[in-house]
């Protein structure tokens, strides 16, 4: 079949095309569920279709057009991560006891997403819990890279940057607490944003059977992906904005605009060591090829600075901060399992699996001292972040691997340039902004000499989320971004 016109186009041009009648939102729509039939048996990456209600949302959206109504997301097709609430449809975030569970309700950000037009055809695909890189579990089976489908797609959103890269609609919903917005955008060459902390209202990003109701869970966060990085701020100012049930009643959201809005006149600090966790030399390259062409328009491009935190540091609190809120949800037999293993760490094992251990086992206390750690964190960030307008990162060692299903993720492998490194210590690049719920945008930078997707995270200010939105729009206008899979580029 030929390849349609629509299906890689970003979601600001087919918007354009719409109010210009080029296309109709029916069209749209059954562009994208014809490119899921013929491809996703190889992707798997549409764990559950909703093609009658999203025809049904693109023949409103065309009336509404032609009535000359406009909307951010009228008539464009998006997909949604398994683990939002959509009223009708499974919510399991990939546990099998909970296969048959369907909400009553959207979730906020869903019903946003419907108000402002969006016409959703289905659920992404996740791992159990949320809690991988790797996106598969016993009710919707494994999600594939579609740039190699031997290859983790990444997690946990990798449902949905499987989507995107394969050509199903241009906008998906993720959310990130381990990276799981920027990884998955990583591992398939697409973008992403993890919004600052609490700037997305997560009710109904909730784990079932539990009640969707306003609810803060700690450096968690939803935000948008596409394969553009334009339309980025489109579904992000749909989604973002206070709870009306909680914080809206007194709060409305007023985000600053971008700190510039050319290249030359960015601050920026490249980092792309880490002293626990090194990146290989595929990433690092990609990172000094594009520090050579950010010097190369003017902006100014430094390596190093003395006001960045001390990532060692930061990593080691990420760990403990991380695992002391995941491990609470821990069955009784993992949770005793990890208090005999704290029990035999020696005081000076600061090795990063040690503290993961910590913070499964982690008083109240400890945490309480580690909450006022992040706090002298958040300082350093803001001092920083007077000198520079934003870090750039990688965001994981080394692009996609292959599948690993093993049971127990500390007894996984990652090699890095000939050495093997624990795989849950990958946590610490993305961590350097979620612990302190900073904003961070993924953005793609071509593919490896393997023809898999390389990419960077750009960390802006708290609460400055368009600085590092606007930073990766002009990097892909000057230097390219999103590059289709051959496999799927029909």
């Amino acid at each position: 079949m030929a390849k349609s016109e629509w299906s890689f186009k970003s979601a600001v041009e087919l918007s354009a095309a719409l109010t210009a009648k080029k296309v109709s939102a029916v069209e749209l729509t059954q562009d994208a569920i014809d490119r899921i039939e013929r491809h996703d048996s190889k992707v798997n990456a549409i764990c559950v279709r909703d093609f009658d209600r999203a025809l049904d949302a693109a023949r409103e959206a065309d009336a509404a057009l032609a009535r000359g109504e406009r909307k951010p997301l009228l008539g464009l097709p998006i997909t949604v991560k398994e683990s939002y609430n959509i009223a009708g449809l499974p919510t399991t975030w990939g546990w099998t006891p909970q296969k048959d569970f369907k909400p009553a309700e959207d979730a906020l950000s869903i019903a946003r997403v419907k108000e402002a037009g969006g016409v959703i055809l289905g659920k992404t695909n996740v791992p159990v819990g949320l809690a991988d890189w790797q996106s598969y579990n016993e009710i919707y089976g494994t999600t594939n890279n579609p740039f190699d489908l031997g290859r983790t797609p990444g997690g946990s959103s990798g449902g949905s940057s499987a989507a995107l890269a394969a050509g199903y609609g241009p906008l998906s919903l993720g959310s990130d607490i381990g990276g799981s917005l920027r990884v998955p955008a990583f591992h398939c060459g697409v973008y992403a944003h993890k919004p600052t902390y609490n700037l997305c209202p997560t009710r109904g990003h909730t784990p079932p059977p539990f009640p969707a109701i306003p609810m803060e869970r700690d450096m968690a966060v939803i935000g948008p992906m596409a394969r553009s990085a334009v339309d980025l701020p489109l579904l992000l100012d749909v989604v973002a904005g206070p709870d009306p049930l909680d914080l809206g009643i007194g709060y409305k959201l007023a985000l600053p605009e971008a700190r510039h809005r050319a290249l030359k006149d960015f601050r920026v600090l490249v980092i792309d060591s880490h002293p626990l966790l090194p990146a290989n030399a595929d990433i690092r390259g990609a990172i000094e090829k594009l520090a050579g062409q950010l010097t190369g328009t003017g902006a100014r491009v430094a390596r190093e600075s003395p006001l960045f935190p001390d990532f060692t540091e930061a990593s080691r609190l990420y760990m403990r901060m991380l695992m002391s809120f995941l491990g609470a949800f821990l069955p009784p037999d993992n949770l005793a399992g990890a208090r005999a293993g704290a029990a035999q760490l020696s005081p000076d094992d600061k090795s990063l699996a040690a503290e993961r251990l910590r913070g499964i086992t982690s008083t109240h206390q400890a945490w309480v001292f580690d909450e006022g750690a992040r706090a002298g964190l958040r300082a350093q960030w803001r001092q920083l972040f007077k000198t520079f307008d934003a870090v750039i990162c990688p965001i994981m060692p080394t692009p996609a691997y292959p599948h690993d299903h093993s049971p127990e993720q500390e007894k996984r492998r990652i090699n890095i340039d000939g050495k093997d490194h624990a795989y849950p210590d990958q946590l610490a690049w993305p961590g350097i902004a979620t612990l302190t719920g900073l904003p961070a945008t993924a953005v793609p930078l071509g593919l490896s000499k393997d023809g898999l997707p390389v990419g960077v995270q750009i960390i802006g200010p708290f609460l400055e989320d368009h600085t590092p939105l606007k930073l990766a729009e002009l990097i892909e206008r000057e230097f390219g971004g999103f590059v289709p899979p051959p496999l799927f580029n029909d």
